[in-house]
């Protein structure tokens, strides 16, 4: 059995040292080191009012994700949005730039100091990504794949150094455009060496797979970004959302291979940020969904335990972040203490996609039906 984790301060630790991490790699970059410091500063302030929720019953999370869209330019293999239905024609009323303006205000009011920007393809909704910098004590990575980021969308960046891109990529030429279409490889390296002669603070993720662990691990893939000005570099476990592609998601052996390889990498890469998901839960006592560390808010407002996990019970249209922090539907997911115990792939809580339809959906489950 697990010793008991005191969440909350383990969370905060880490968005200390992750603060601190990027700080150190900014040194070289006043207009960034200065925007770092500023919020380093207010982090001490959203902590403190996480610290009184939590005293009067009710925990607040570090980070939400927030798909602001769900269209997108490309139709990458293994998707999970699109498998999803999160991406592609709408099936409904899509949030508005100002319902998205008033979910960051309110985030900020609760202390959620990171809010992650995802999709479909964040950059079709400049709008929204204009609101978000209208909140500097907010960071907001934006998860993109950095094809349609244009001048305009460099000067935004240029001008608001809390939003941080995240570009996309599965590691060379070949397996990029394997995945995410021919020409998107020289695309994306077009938007880097443009954050880099701007000097903008940007990171990477990358979906691993049995078939590029070892390429997008090596020591080489990762210079040749940090070389760029890339400093943060997300892991992110594949997860077989489509039927048929249950061998690439990586198992026992690969999480071990990563772990080490990630811990010689940070050895090796001291002004770089690794993050891994979800192989980083196993310290932090299981899964973080549903509230417990992040929940996710899809581009029609619905609040989810997760992007793998879209089931809601509470839409942020017409209902608060902390009404849907409160919600039965999330207490009863955490209560699942879904952690890995064995499942084939990453993501504990799809692997309890059975279970989590089924609360929403009882009778189904009576019926034995499976999503």
């Amino acid at each position: 059995m697990q010793p008991a984790l005191d969440l909350p301060a383990y969370l905060n630790l880490g968005a200390e040292n992750l603060i601190s991490d990027i700080m150190r790699s900014t040194l070289q970059n006043p207009k960034e080191t200065l925007f770092i410091s500023k919020f380093h500063r207010r982090q001490a302030k959203m902590e403190k009012l996480r610290a009184a929720h939590e005293a009067a019953g009710l925990h607040v999370p570090i980070f939400l994700i927030a798909s602001v869209t769900n269209a997108c330019n490309l139709y990458c293999k293994g998707c999970y949005a699109r498998a999803n239905g999160q991406c592609g024609e709408p099936k409904g009323a899509l949030m508005t730039q100002p319902e998205w303006s008033g979910i960051f205000t309110q985030a900020e009011t609760l202390g959620i100091p990171f809010i992650l920007l995802a999709g479909g393809e964040p950059f079709l909704r400049r709008d929204v990504l204009q609101a978000a910098a209208e909140h500097p004590g907010v960071v907001f990575p934006i998860f993109t794949n950095g094809t349609v980021m244009d001048e305009e969308a460099l000067r935004l960046l240029n001008r608001h150094r809390n939003l941080v891109p995240v570009v996309s990529l599965e590691g060379n030429e070949q397996t990029t455009d394997n995945r995410r279409g021919p020409g998107a490889h020289a695309l994306i390296w077009r938007t880097i060496n443009e954050m880099a002669a701007k000097k903008l603070l940007f990171g990477a993720s990358v979906t691993v797979t049995k078939q590029n662990l070892a390429e997008v691990t090596a020591p080489e893939f990762v210079q040749t970004l940090y070389q760029k000005g890339c400093r943060l570099l997300f892991y992110i476990e594949y997860v077989p959302v489509s039927a048929g592609t249950e061998t690439l998601a990586p198992g026992d052996a690969e999480r071990a291979r990563m772990e080490s390889t990630q811990n010689a990498l940070r050895a090796q890469f001291p002004a770089m940020t690794f993050l891994a998901f979800p192989g980083d839960e196993k310290y932090m006592g299981g899964c973080l969904a549903a509230g417990r560390g992040f929940f996710h808010i899809n581009a029609y407002g619905g609040a989810e335990p997760c992007p793998f996990s879209p089931y809601s019970d509470t839409s942020l249209k017409d209902h608060t972040l902390e009404e849907a922090l409160r919600s039965p539907f999330f207490e009863q997911v955490r209560s699942l203490n879904a952690q890995d115990d064995g499942h084939e792939g990453g993501c504990a809580l799809f692997a309890r996609e059975a279970q989590v339809r089924g609360l929403l959906f009882p009778d189904q489950a009576r019926c034995g039906t499976s999503a």
